[in-house]
């Protein structure tokens, strides 16, 4: 027997707000869409859909996420539920967004372009439909807490960096400079990391050691009452 009959119905969407770290450039990055169907066609958007009625709000975050890069394990965070009357003029739709931490050459970068999707500096984000600027703002904001409060950063980088270049991801998640004798002793201070018999030597005659996040170190830490702090 059918039940809410009575009830008003609308859509459920989800939009996911993927963050990637340009090395070379040193720019955090957003993903975003050039919609090539309407609503607001030729507009820039975030990536999204509906969700399906086989399946939860996650696994379908995780689908879009899928669909768009070819990853699946990555770092992806429930963010906030966005449900103004007039937010989107096609129907009445509630979106929840989520936020991915993914590294951009582990992307499926032929998949991402045959999408219309395109990798833009957090800097640069041009208009976007609805009420999607804001969705980044909000994601924005909760991706400076975490990388203060937890190791998220290390989902942007390699397996392998260097001190500098660990730097560099953090100076462009806040967007301002990080004075590089206090980060690093800060950093190893916390002894998360493994440190490589390995140097990078393009960036300096002398070069960088190679280090790693180690997350059992990390967890052994956690459950001694460890805190995340930089």
């Amino acid at each position: 027997m059918p039940y809410y009959l009575e009830h008003e119905k609308f859509h459920v969407a989800v939009d996911s707000i993927i963050f990637g770290y340009d090395e070379e450039g040193r720019q955090l990055k957003v993903l975003l869409l050039k919609r090539n169907f309407q609503p607001s066609k030729g507009e820039w958007s975030l990536m999204g859909g509906f969700l399906k009625n086989d399946e939860s709000v996650n696994e379908a975050a995780k689908r879009i996420l899928q669909q768009l890069t070819g990853l699946s394990d990555v770092y992806m965070e429930q963010l906030y539920t966005f449900g103004e009357l007039d937010r989107d003029p096609g129907a009445r739709i509630i979106s929840v967004a989520y936020f991915a931490l993914i590294k951009i050459n582990a992307s499926d970068l032929e998949l991402v372009k045959n999408h219309g999707a395109t990798w833009i500096p957090i800097t640069s984000v041009p208009t976007l439909i609805f009420d999607h600027s804001a969705m980044i703002a909000r994601a924005l904001k909760k991706l400076r807490i975490r990388a203060r409060t937890q190791p998220i950063g290390f989902e942007l980088l390699p397996d392998k960096f260097t001190i500098p270049q660990l730097q560099g991801l953090y100076e462009a998640i806040y967007n301002k400079s990080l004075d590089k004798r206090n980060f690093r002793r800060k950093l190893l201070s916390m002894d998360l990391l493994e440190k490589l018999e390995e140097k990078e030597k393009e960036s300096s005659r002398k070069g960088a050691w190679y280090y790693r996040f180690d997350p059992k170190k990390y967890e052994d830490l956690l459950n001694r009452g460890f805190n995340f702090e930089l």
